[in-house]
């Protein structure tokens, strides 16, 4: 990395001298200037990656310096030379917003050390910057593939919506894309300097999930040894992504559709309230009008999150996609790999020929083996069947192993039994050989509630 470039501005060629010295042996490059209007000259003329400037000079002081120097560029960090004794003029320049402050005379170690720490608080913001820039590159509406009707009219409503801060409830299969385009609605958003906490409702524990979410104060449980920031306050001002929502607890949909509702979240543990300002972004692969019907999900919840609903379609439905998704993998592992991958027309065909369960998911994972497989930089037909057919040998396999727990297994017979006894208990309870006590029990274990057009 080429040696970062300091300018000194002081009015006191000794002290320029002395400075310069102390940094130049640090293995930086140093530039001086005696007067504030030199200094500003350099600046217009070569931005410096950190200036030090005297606070006390002739015509211009080191204040009104600082303020055109931020004027000219503000993320060049300004550390001021006060004189001992002048602590108050050195704190109005922080707050002015100078990185820091040396009080003459300087000693080489306090100065190495203080330009050091600027720099490197200047290369993290740096970097952080780039980061973002990346990922707003990432995140474009443009880098989610597809030129379908279906997509195209998905992008269009994306569009309008990005930049409100409405709820959305992203539905689609495993694997079509939804936490792409929860991303993609963030980062083309207002909200996009501020934080996406992106949580899987069903990947966390029920008992866990509310402290997850919201917080905990210490002693709030067994094992609350201190406090907790739950996700909601941690993306204040940013974009909530609450992915699997159907798996979310019906005691905690409660407390969720409170938060949508007043914008403020309390705590495990903890009687005040505090405030948030996030937008929400769900996603399910299930229904949830069905588990609304179930009584496993608030209906009151599903409304205040669909407020614009968008549909992700599986791969199947859009299989013209498939080459330009295929074309995207290959380009993505040709910059990974440095060469480059071409499909022929023949391989394309063979994967549009294919269901894809998986969906995009899957498709750029067999993209990746089949690369990977490849005996050459252009991969045909041939190739292409023969992963085909050890993928479609593997979801056979799976389909044959498919686990199902056993408190599953019984909620769906009550459920059934349930609805083909019309919703009458005794006999439901009588076609399952159970007696209707037992029945009444497992509905209130379950949370089985007849749909809302139905009555016991």
């Amino acid at each position: 990395m080429a040696a970062e470039r300091i300018l000194i501005i002081d009015d006191e060629e000794s002290i320029r001298t002395v400075l310069g010295y102390v940094l130049e042996e640090a293995g930086y490059k140093v530039d001086k200037a005696a007067s504030a209007n030199e200094g500003l000259q350099r600046i217009h003329d070569a931005r410096p990656d950190l200036v030090l400037s005297d606070i006390k000079m002739p015509g211009k002081d080191g204040i009104s310096l600082l303020g055109e120097i931020r004027s000219v560029d503000e993320r060049i960090p300004v550390i001021i030379l006060t004189a001992f004794g002048s602590v108050e003029t050195a704190v109005e320049a922080m707050k002015r917003g100078a990185a820091d402050y040396l009080t003459k005379p300087v000693s080489r170690d306090e100065l190495r050390m203080t330009v050091e720490k600027a720099l490197q608080f200047q290369r993290l913001e740096r970097e952080n910057e780039e980061l973002k820039s990346e990922l707003r590159d990432k995140f474009q509406f443009d880098n989610i593939v597809g030129l379908s009707p279906v997509m195209n009219a998905l992008f269009d409503v994306m569009r309008k919506i990005a930049p409100t801060d409405v709820s959305v409830l992203i539905t689609g299969e495993s694997g079509t894309g939804k936490e792409l385009v929860a991303r993609a609605l963030h980062f083309n958003s207002p909200r996009r300097n501020k934080r996406m906490v992106a949580v899987n409702c069903a990947a966390i524990p029920a008992d866990l999930l509310e402290s997850e979410l919201f917080g905990h104060v210490k002693g709030a449980f067994t094992g609350a040894i201190r406090d907790k920031t739950g996700k909601f306050e941690l993306a204040d001002g940013g974009t909530v992504f609450l992915d699997e929502i159907g798996a979310m607890p019906l005691t905690l949909q409660a407390k969720l559709l409170r938060t949508l509702q007043e914008r403020e979240i309390e705590r495990v543990g903890d009687e005040k309230t505090v405030a948030v300002d996030v937008r929400v972004i769900a996603a399910t692969n299930r229904s949830l009008p069905q588990l609304i019907g179930r009584g496993e999900f608030r209906d009151d919840l599903y409304y205040r999150l669909n407020v614009v609903p968008l549909e992700l379609p599986p791969l199947r439905d859009r299989l013209s996609d498939i080459p330009l998704l295929v074309r995207h993998f290959a380009q993505k592992s040709a910059t990974a790999a440095g060469s480059a991958v071409e499909f022929t027309s023949s391989a394309l065909k063979a994967m549009e020929d294919y269901s894809w369960p998986g969906n995009v998911r899957e498709l750029e994972n067999f993209c990746e083996r089949v690369i990977l497989m490849r005996s050459g930089n252009r991969i045909g037909e041939k190739a292409v069947r023969l992963q085909l057919e050890s993928l479609a040998e593997s979801a056979r396999e799976t389909s044959r192993i498919t686990i199902t727990t056993l408190p599953e297994i019984e909620r769906r017979a009550i459920a059934d039994a349930l609805e083909a006894a019309g919703w009458n208990r005794s006999l439901a309870a009588r076609n399952l050989g159970i007696p209707r006590h037992v029945l009444l029990y497992r509905l209130k274990k379950f949370n089985i509630k007849p749909p809302r057009d139905r009555k016991y």
